[in-house]
């Protein structure tokens, strides 16, 4: 048999009456102090207000924002194939046409234009109507990883 003394309650604060008094404790200004912006029944400020002061989450520098590290695809259209003299077209082909700015970064294939000729492509990504328009020329697409730069070994002449 549970006894008194061993029940569990949750104790809770009742809310304080100020403003009732002074023998209530807590009268006359209520604890709002004398006087003042704070004191009024609209009163106080908006967080972060340092009396027109400039405050400090606008004196600090901020932090910069998301940077993404992901290399972006270049883009190069069907009719540009034709610029290609040779038949197997890749990144690095494409670099020496003068169609991407490097024959290591990603390159994906979009229908712009007609296919002229037989073409094998080899590049990272293809829209499925470049695809599409290349099969029809009697052309195949496979993609491929991107080429990796050689690794250079670092410098050992410096002391």
């Amino acid at each position: 048999m549970m006894k008194f003394h061993e029940l569990k309650i949750k104790r809770r604060k009742t809310a304080r009456r100020v403003g009732r008094g002074i023998s209530a404790g807590r009268g006359k200004t209520a604890g709002r102090g004398t006087k003042g912006q704070g004191a009024r029944k609209s009163g106080g400020v908006r967080p972060g207000f340092e009396g027109g002061q400039m405050p400090i989450y606008m004196r600090l520098p901020h932090l910069g924002g998301f940077k993404s590290h992901r290399p972006k695809a270049e883009v190069v259209y069907t009719g540009q194939l034709s610029l290609v003299k040779k038949t197997t077209i890749d990144s690095t082909s494409l670099h020496e046409a003068g169609l991407v700015s490097s024959p290591f970064n990603n390159v994906k294939l979009i229908l712009g234009g007609e296919v002229a000729g037989k073409k094998e492509v080899k590049l990272q990504a293809a829209s499925q109507a470049a695809q599409k328009a290349l099969k029809k020329a009697g052309g195949s697409f496979t993609a491929v990883d991107r080429l990796a730069r050689s690794k250079q070994s670092p410098k050992s002449d410096k002391k």
